[in-house]
């Protein structure tokens, strides 16, 4: 697979998951960054015209 050049590889591409439902793909760098893991918690705020996804903490 073709490497995207850097000003791609922040579009992404809603995909359908289940009946109901919708995702996005986020960046792996952006994942290690976070430290974040697979099945981790975290909440997502509707801001605007923006969506927010913060670490869930309790």
């Amino acid at each position: 697979m073709a490497k995207r050049a850097q000003n791609e590889t922040q579009i992404r591409k809603l995909t359908k998951l289940g009946k109901k439902s919708l995702c996005v793909t986020i960046p792996i760098e952006i994942i290690r960054e976070f430290g974040w893991r697979e099945k981790q918690k975290v909440i997502v705020k509707k801001s605007g015209k923006k969506i927010i996804i913060e670490d869930w903490r309790k």
